[in-house]
């Protein structure tokens, strides 16, 4: 497995990480996933199975990197700290290494979030401070909120059909050595990828190199500098393929016609900004989305 340097830390990380949004695969894909090397699993308190995470891996913590968020609605200080204690005792842990604010909540001060996620890491209960679906001024605002401590991480979604952090978001995090998780990294599924691909590039690549079509996938997002692809698979079978996106290269000729000829999207402005609205309008009302 190769590995990434998180942020601007000492710490490396496999390329292809394990992520956990609608997991049901139960403890054993997960260990398989530690022992292929993808030692970096994700969870969320709003995925409702860090319990599942900690049972997984139990006995062997200091091999394991974990990763979890933090719902918006709990971004004031106090409710901050105790989400974190929450988290901790789900994972059977007494340290989280990534700690993520889950979204950007525009009713609570950035500031007194950031201080609450400095307070955690100075108490020894997170290693390192990380966001997710945040944009280049939401990263700034919150960067600049810390005095002490750098955001190592941005967790958003990217993947061949779903390019729009390449409009200005994964070249700041790359000049800034923030670590990009890239979240969907097959596009929701290897069918979507298809529908985009009517040249049929990505099965072509596929059987030129003797990979399978999601390896071929996985490995164009993760030959991006900086970037990490957060995959799911609920069966070993699975894990040991998306694992099997590591430790090889694209040859050149073939990173350029998986980009040039697959058709993606990359949101716009205004349609990031109405999206940016539309849950600023949930969150006035108390809602999480």
């Amino acid at each position: 497995m190769e590995l990434k340097r998180l942020g601007d830390s000492n710490v490396l990380l496999p390329e292809i990480g394990f992520g956990t949004w609608n997991y049901t695969g139960g403890v054993e894909p997960l260990r398989a996933a530690i022992d292929q090397g993808a030692y970096l699993i994700d969870t969320a308190e709003a995925y409702g199975n860090e319990s599942v995470v900690g049972e997984a891996i139990r006995g062997m913590r200091s091999s394991v990197f974990i990763a979890t968020k933090v719902l918006p609605r709990n971004f004031r200080r106090v409710n901050l700290l105790r989400a974190a204690d929450r988290s901790l005792k789900q994972l059977g842990t007494d340290y989280i290494d990534l700690y993520q604010l889950h979204w950007p909540n525009l009713t609570v001060p950035i500031e007194e979030t950031m201080q609450a996620m400095a307070e955690l890491v100075d108490a020894g209960k997170i290693r390192f401070i990380g966001v997710s679906n945040f944009s280049v001024a939401e990263l700034e605002r919150a960067q600049a909120a810390l005095s002490d401590h750098r955001i190592v991480s941005n967790q958003v979604r990217y993947s061949l059909i779903d390019r729009t952090i390449e409009r200005e978001l994964l070249s700041y995090c790359q000049r800034n050595e923030i670590t990009v998780l890239a979240f969907s990294p097959l596009g929701s599924g290897l069918p979507n990828i298809r529908a985009a691909d009517p040249d049929g590039v990505l099965s072509s690549v596929s059987a030129m190199l003797g990979k399978s079509e999601a390896q071929v996938a996985l490995n164009w997002v993760a030959a991006k500098d900086g970037v990490i692809a957060i995959t799911k698979g609920s069966t070993i079978e699975r894990v040991k393929e998306n694992c099997g996106a590591s430790g090889w290269k694209l040859p050149p000729d073939s990173l350029r016609a998986l980009s040039d000829k697959i058709r993606f999207r990359r949101r716009g402005a205004i349609e990031t900004w109405l999206r940016r609205l539309g849950r600023f309008g949930y969150q006035m009302m108390g809602k999480d989305v």
